[in-house]
């Protein structure tokens, strides 16, 4: 998994973005550098990285997120200053609220991301997905996040999973699915995401994680 100093992550809702938010911060951390979070997601109030706030002060994560999350205010304020802490130098991670609602916060950032050379933004996948189960649906669902922030993606991470019902094969069967959506958007998978013990060897970029997001089932 490439590392740039800028990253945001987008994805359709219940895709894994959080999560994957999460394991590239503490991956970012544990390699000795600084780095920051920044939570945008203000739609979703079950899967957030503000819900992590005290296990990224443990691993010296800075974290930024709407004043009123983890509330039950229904109007969130966001005074991030982004461009301050870009300046700071580390490396950034923002996880975007999914689909197109959630990527509206985004956008007022748009100008600053823009003009930040070392960035990537990442569209998380998963095949098992409402609505993001044909590689068409994925790429409508990616294209309105792009219309609603103003800025478009460079990359696609393959987080097909089942949760903890997810075998080597769940993942393998997503293959396919996931290099179909490449082909059909022409953007390179920056990751294939599975946690140890489930990842295909013919997996293209694997990237091991660890579930600290579970279903409110589990």
């Amino acid at each position: 998994m490439e590392h740039r100093k800028l990253t945001v992550v987008t994805g359709h809702y219940g895709s894994g973005k959080t999560n994957f938010s999460v394991n590239l911060a503490l991956d970012i951390a544990d390699a000795g550098n600084k780095c920051t979070v920044i939570d945008l997601d203000i739609v979703n109030p079950y899967f957030r990285t503000a819900d992590f706030g005290d296990m990224f002060k443990s691993r010296g994560i800075e974290l930024f997120a709407p004043v009123y999350a983890n509330t039950n205010l229904d109007i969130p304020s966001l005074n991030i200053p982004l461009e301050s802490i870009l300046a700071d130098g580390g490396y950034v991670v923002i996880d975007v609220g999914g689909d197109d609602e959630g990527a509206k916060a985004l956008g007022r950032y748009a100008p600053v991301i823009t003009a930040f050379a070392d960035k990537q933004m990442l569209c998380v996948i998963n095949k098992y997905r409402y609505l993001t189960k044909e590689p068409a649906e994925a790429v409508k669902v990616m294209r309105e996040i792009e219309f609603s922030c103003g800025l478009a993606h460079t990359g696609l991470v393959n987080n097909s999973s089942l949760g903890a019902e997810t075998t080597a094969g769940t993942v393998r069967a997503s293959l396919d699915f996931a290099d179909e959506v490449s082909k059909l958007t022409g953007l390179p998978i920056a990751a294939t995401c599975a946690v140890a013990g489930t990842m295909p060897e013919e997996a293209p970029e694997p990237y091991i994680v660890k579930r600290y997001v579970h279903n409110l089932w589990e």
